[in-house]
This record gives C-alpha cells, structure tokens and sequence, in this order.
C-alpha cells in the first residue's frame, strides 16, 4: 500500500459523534432512513458513516470472530438499504431499529452454523449487481475505515500522531518531527514501526 492508497483510506473525519443531545442524532438517523427508503444513496452513506461501528461492534459481541464479524455487518448494513422503508420512529429509535436488525443477523449466522463457503461466496454483499452493488461498496469503504480506526488506535500514541501527519495531513518526516518535538530519526522509526502493526492486524500486503 503505498503514500497515495493510505490518504483514500484515511476519511476526512472520523464516524461522527455529534455533540447534540442524543435525541436529536436519533432524529436526524430517522431523517436519513427515511431518505434512504427513497433510494437516497448520500444519505445511505451517513447512516453507515453513523452506524457501521456500532453495527460492528454489535455483531462482534456475538459472533467473536472479526473477519466473519465484518462479513456479517455488510449484509446488516446492506440490509437497511434494502428495507429501511420499514423503519416506523413510533415504534424506536433509528438506531436502535438498525442494531437489532444487526443483532439478528448475527444471531442467524450463529443458528446456520457456518453456511458452505460455496453459499457465502454466492450470498457475499460484493458479487451484488446494479445499485445494491454500488451500496455494497459504501458498505466496505465506510467499514474499511472503521478497521483502519482500530488499528490506529492500537497503536502507541507518537506512532499514530506521526502516521496521521505524515500520512493525512501531508507533513514531511521533518515537518512531524518539529509538531512533535523528537528527533526526525525518531519519527521515521515510529512510522515504520506503525505501518508494519498496522499491516499486521490489517492482513495486507504493502
């Protein structure tokens, strides 16, 4: 993975967590679905920008395994594309609608025991066709993000700062080392040392 692929990885900001009341975010998540059932698809990338980490997190409680975790919160997450327009605000809240409806499915893949891998890859969000298939990849983008949170978040904390200056903001090794205050070769070292935790927990090839 190179300079370029880590910016288009880094989003401009993390899922949001609004300072307003917890009342009104729930009202504005309604809005979204109800945006959503229309074919929204902006408003589809909030709701998942808002919703994939909790979502995730849900389905990890249940299920443990983080690969088969993030399989199953692309289909939740494709799920509420698909019937949002069932979403009733007089019976819950917006996010409370959307993590039951991750609960399920992450108690459905627990009760199906392992489908054949012949299934899944037939059943995957990705082999999707057509609209579905473009909100198949808001869905992996927005929860590529939240993995990449995860392991920046592991990391000690001159090693996250030094990678999101050099890689976010676009600083030299220089640069990093004067906003820091340390040595530029103790920044390059912290860099290096990030990137390969990070590509360790990521299981990519850079």
């Amino acid at each position: 993975m190179n300079r370029a692929e880590i910016r288009l990885w880094w989003p401009d900001s993390r899922p949001s967590h609004p300072d307003h009341p917890a009342q009104e975010r729930d009202g504005v998540l309604a809005g979204l679905l109800a945006r959503v059932a229309l074919g929204d698809r902006e408003a589809f990338r909030c709701v998942c920008g808002e919703l994939a980490g909790p979502v995730y997190g849900v389905i990890r409680q249940v299920l443990r395994d983080p690969a088969q975790s993030e399989r199953v919160a692309q289909e939740a997450l494709l799920e509420v594309w698909r019937t949002a327009s069932r979403f009733d605000p007089a019976r819950g809240s917006a996010s409370a609608w959307v993590l039951t409806l991750a609960h399920r499915r992450a108690v459905d893949r627990i009760r199906a025991r392992n489908p054949a891998p012949r299934r899944e890859r037939r059943t995957a969000p990705h082999a999707e066709t057509g609209p579905e298939g473009a909100m198949a990849e808001v869905v992996e983008v927005t929860l590529d993000r939240v993995r990449v949170f995860r392991c920046l978040d592991a990391l000690t904390e001159l090693q996250r700062e030094s990678i999101k200056l050099a890689y976010y903001r676009g600083y030299s090794g220089p640069q990093v080392a004067a906003l820091l205050g340390v040595t530029p070769g103790l920044v390059q070292t912290r860099i290096r040392d990030g990137l390969i935790r990070m590509r360790d927990s990521l299981e990519v090839t850079w």
